[in-house]
C-alpha cells in the first residue's frame, strides 16, 4: 500500500456527471472523462486510476501528507487552468473544477480499505464546503460542543446558510475562525 493515496471526482459547472449525461448524453460526458484521465495520467503517470463514474484515485507514495495536499491543490489549479481541453460542442461554456480528497496511511488508516474511506470522507468534507478545493478527512479529534443559541439567531443562521450554498457547520466554523484570529492581533498588540 502506498504512503498516500487521494481520490479526485469532478464536476462541470454545477453540473454532476450524472446529470452531464442525462442532459448531454453519455458520449459527451464520456468525452469529458477522458479529457480528464488524460490530464491525470499526464500529471501523475502510473499513479492514477478510474474507480468508478467520475471518480479517480490518485496513489503516491514516499512523500508527506503536506506535500500530497500540496500536490492535489496544484491539479486542482491546473484543472482549473485546463478548461480549453474540456469545453468541446455542448460543453463549450460548462466549467470544470475538481473536489479533491486526501488521505494517508497510516494516519488516516491501517489497511487499504479504511484509506478508501479516508478518502471518501476527506472528498465528502471538500464538497459539503463547496466543492473545488483539497480537503483532509475530518479528525477524530473534532469534538461536537452542546451550545444553545435563541431561535431567532438559529433562523438567520439557516436563511444566510441557503444564501450562500453553505453549511450552517462551515459558517459557524469561519465565525469561530475569525473570533480566535481577531483575538490573535489583539494579543499580539497587548
Amino acid at each position: 500500500m502506498g504512503k498516500n493515496r487521494t481520490i479526485l471526482k469532478t464536476k462541470a459547472q454545477e453540473i454532476l456527471f450524472m446529470e452531464l449525461n442525462d442532459t448531454y448524453g453519455h458520449e459527451v460526458g464520456d468525452r469529458a472523462l477522458v479529457a480528464i484521465s488524460e490530464v491525470l495520467q499526464e500529471q501523475f503517470p502510473g499513479q492514477a486510476y478510474r474507480i468508478s463514474g467520475d471518480e479517480f484515485a490518485i496513489a503516491l507514495s514516499g512523500i508527506s501528507l503536506e506535500q500530497a495536499f500540496l500536490r492535489m491543490e496544484g491539479l486542482r489549479q491546473h484543472i482549473s487552468e485546463s478548461q480549453h481541453r474540456f469545453r468541446t460542442g455542448e460543453l463549450s461554456s460548462r466549467e470544470f473544477t475538481a473536489t479533491i480528497g486526501v488521505a494517508q496511511y497510516p494516519r488516516d488508516a491501517k489497511d487499504a480499505a479504511a484509506l478508501r474511506r479516508s478518502a471518501d470522507a476527506a472528498l465528502e468534507n471538500a464538497k459539503e464546503n463547496g466543492r473545488n478545493q483539497v480537503s483532509l478527512p475530518p479528525n477524530e479529534e473534532m469534538i461536537m460542543k452542546s451550545c444553545y443559541y435563541p431561535s431567532s439567531m438559529v433562523r438567520r443562521l439557516k436563511t444566510l446558510a441557503e444564501k450562500l450554498k453553505k453549511k450552517e457547520s462551515v459558517l459557524l466554523r469561519e465565525a469561530l475562525s475569525d473570533l480566535l484570529h481577531k483575538q490573535d492581533r489583539i494579543d499580539e498588540q497587548q
